[in-house]
């Protein structure tokens, strides 16, 4: 559970909320007796915290081109 609230934090936030969605039953369901419920949803909380890391390091990367990218424009001067 930690994890999927530091990626929903620090990374991506709609997967992130997924991640968070899937790994709050997980507990539920396993106290319910619906172990392959709980593996299942366990499964898909650990995808969703991969998939907001890696779309966490994109969005970043794209930020940081970007703001590396020289957007000066120089002007000549009129004669």
């Amino acid at each position: 559970m930690s994890a999927a609230v530091l990626v929903t934090l620090f990374c991506f936030l709609p997967t992130g909320i997924a991640a968070i969605v899937f790994a709050s039953r997980v507990s539920e369901k396993w106290k319910a007796g619906d172990h392959v419920g709980a593996a299942e949803d366990a499964r898909k909380a650990r995808l969703f915290v991969i998939v907001s890391i890696a779309a966490g390091c994109i969005v970043w990367l794209i930020i940081f081109a970007g703001m590396s990218t020289d957007t000066s424009t120089t002007y000549m001067p009129l004669p």
